[in-house]
């Protein structure tokens, strides 16, 4: 007989600035002003107000074998990583109102701000993850539909991605048109560029624009 028991815990370190940090999944304890611990759960931990910004991030394993009569063997490992630095991306408009862009398994797509991702605009879009690893916003120009897929890379092949003001464009050619398109979730839109009038069969899709949060 065989059994197995995971238990994980993700020890969070804080600097000064914001008061809310998000772990989706998990319930948080506030220890001191530079230490929480957060164990499976809910979703949000508050932090007093002298502390804010994550700076590192320690994830524990540990697994627990059992087998036949009883022989039991513990594993523990420890990954340890800078938490990521950037700019959310947002839309603005019902009826995805403030959804952010995130990874969904290699695509783009609008949810929660819980689950939102972190980037860096500079040509290239870069996701930017625990630790320093990237992944990189890429267009999908293989169809002849005017809505181009938007996926996430470990490569770069889009390198024409911009700025205008605070909004989120490809600068050659220029175009800010995106749509989001409805999925079996209704807090997940999947996200497409927009060069015409074609949409996706079956689904319901708005016109959007993305943009980096006002900071004003």
């Amino acid at each position: 007989m065989l059994s197995q028991e995971h238990m994980a815990s993700v020890v969070v370190k804080a600097g000064v600035g914001q008061q809310l940090v998000y772990l989706a999944g998990y319930t948080c304890t506030f220890s001191n002003p530079y230490y929480s611990q957060c164990l499976p759960g809910a979703a949000t931990v508050t932090i007093p107000q002298s502390t804010s910004t994550i700076t590192s991030i320690s994830t524990t394993t540990k697994s627990t074998t059992t087998i036949g009569g009883g022989t039991t063997t513990t594993a523990t490992t420890t990954a340890t990583g800078a938490a990521p630095t950037g700019s959310q991306i947002r839309s603005v408009q019902a009826p995805v109102y403030h959804f952010y862009l995130q990874n969904s398994g290699g695509v783009a797509v609008l949810g929660p701000e819980a689950s939102a991702a972190l980037f860096t605009i500079s040509g290239t879009i870069s996701l930017n993850q625990a630790g320093g690893s990237k992944l990189y916003l890429n267009l999908d120009n293989s169809g002849t539909a005017s809505y181009k897929t938007l996926t996430f890379d470990a490569t770069a092949t889009t390198t024409n991605w911009g700025l205008e003001g605070d909004t989120i464009i490809t600068t050659n050619p220029r175009q800010l048109n995106f749509i989001a398109c409805s999925t079996s979730s209704s807090t997940i839109y999947t996200l497409y560029l927009q060069t015409g009038n074609d949409t996706p069969a079956g689904v319901s899709c708005t016109l959007q624009t993305i943009h980096l949060p006002c900071l004003c």
